[in-house]
């Protein structure tokens, strides 16, 4: 069964160390990330995905704010610039090695960074990427890195 995830989660998952915006919203995460390790493809969905669940009903998140579906947006146009294909809702994606290397690379330049503008994550994820990616929960091409 594929991991739905929206567009942007698809920078989050680059850099996720195991930190979000509340323990359960970790422990939700940690097992998607498990998931994608263990080679299980994604479904790009629009709004509200399987990483968001936890904070779905809080009336204080963003999961359904204008923009964060602009992020969405902007991250599916630049991703799909890195994989050389145009990226929508509904397309699968085997997160393997390759594309999860590639994926980082173009983090790390900035990029396919256009959807982390004033996200409160943007400062946290640039450290991780300089840091070359150390301590990230998702491994797959830790080995792909120069």
């Amino acid at each position: 069964m594929p991991v739905n995830l929206r567009g942007h989660h698809l920078l989050c998952m680059l850099t996720y160390q195991s930190r979000g915006y509340t323990p359960a919203f970790v422990e939700n995460y940690d097992k998607v990330v498990k998931r994608l390790n263990a080679g299980e493809t994604i479904k790009i969905v629009a709004g509200p995905d399987e990483i968001c669940e936890p904070m779905v009903d809080s009336k204080s998140h963003h999961c359904h704010k204008p923009r964060i579906v602009e992020r969405d947006r902007l991250a599916l146009q630049e991703i799909g610039g890195v994989l050389g294909r145009e990226l929508h809702v509904g397309d699968d994606l085997m997160p393997g090695p390759g594309m999860i290397g590639r994926l980082r690379k173009a983090f790390a330049k900035g990029e396919i960074r256009s959807a982390c503008d004033s996200c409160e994550w943007a400062d946290f994820c640039t450290r991780i990427a300089v840091k070359n990616f150390r301590g990230v929960v998702l491994g797959m091409a830790d080995r792909d890195l120069p």
